[in-house]
């Protein structure tokens, strides 16, 4: 009677741990437990007829109108932004062009290697917001994220292509983060503000821009060569162009996206 009771004893346990009971967190992953930046075989470029691209993202037609983000949850956050606050999904600037925009070289890199820069960018959470609204970044460059709010926030990308952290911030804290691996774009979340949204692109090289309130773009230091370039929108997508960078040339070159 002793054993039988034993046994079903056992079988119990080895049933809740089936079913997950008793499960302990698994460790928060860190900086030196990610995978490595994307590997490149590639030479460093000859930028010695360097040309250079600029231009701009164009939008034609009524802009959209956005949804209003209401903050009266968190007075903090509200008092921090001057007058109502919107939706950054489309914001179409004074000028007829599109912000937050991304602008990249998509094709004609894969023979260069690129050195991983040592400077951090930074994403900042700030009355509920997170600043900048799309970011670019190059695959292994570290992200410095800030709180400057008074309000908890909880920071959560969600890539596709890259790691998934989803970690809490309190006011003043900050933690670097880094992604390994090539991702246009990885949204970004925060579980306690809903309205709250970001992206992080992430590019295997340094030619990459974002657009602001002008609708401009630059990309300098190119060596001569044939290129693809694509414009990333979170709403409207991607569109490409060829062209080709002639030695010590200064070129132009536009995209346009219609509401």
């Amino acid at each position: 009677m002793v054993k039988s009771k034993l046994y079903i004893a056992l079988f119990l346990v080895g049933v809740t741990a089936a079913c997950g009971g008793g499960e302990t967190a698994a460790p928060e992953a860190t900086i030196e437990d990610a995978p490595a930046a994307e590997a490149s075989s590639g030479v460093a470029p000859d930028l010695s007829q360097a040309g250079s691209i600029s231009g701009k993202v164009n939008f034609e037609g009524e802009a959209p109108q956005m949804a209003r983000i209401r903050m009266g949850a968190e007075p903090s956050c509200e008092d921090k932004n001057e007058g109502p606050v919107y939706s950054q999904d489309v914001v179409v600037n004074d000028n007829g062009t599109l912000k937050n925009a991304l602008v990249w070289i998509k094709g004609g890199m894969d023979q260069y290697s690129f050195p991983t820069p040592s400077e951090p960018v930074v994403l900042d959470q700030n009355g509920c917001l997170y600043t900048p609204h799309v970011l670019g970044v190059q695959a292994g460059q570290d992200i410095r994220m800030l709180n400057s709010d008074s309000a908890t926030h909880n920071i959560h990308p969600v890539p596709t292509n890259n790691r998934e952290f989803n970690i809490s911030q309190s006011e003043g804290q900050e933690m670097t983060r880094s992604f390994p691996r090539t991702e246009i774009a990885v949204p970004v979340k925060c579980n306690i503000h809903p309205w709250m949204k970001a992206y992080i692109a992430v590019v295997p090289h340094p030619y990459f821009s974002v657009t602001a309130d002008d609708g401009t773009f630059e990309l300098n230091d190119l060596p001569p060569g044939d290129y693809t370039i694509e414009v990333w929108h979170e709403k409207y997508g991607a569109q490409e162009q060829q062209i080709t960078v002639d030695p010590d040339s200064s070129q132009e070159l536009d995209f346009s996206y219609s509401g």
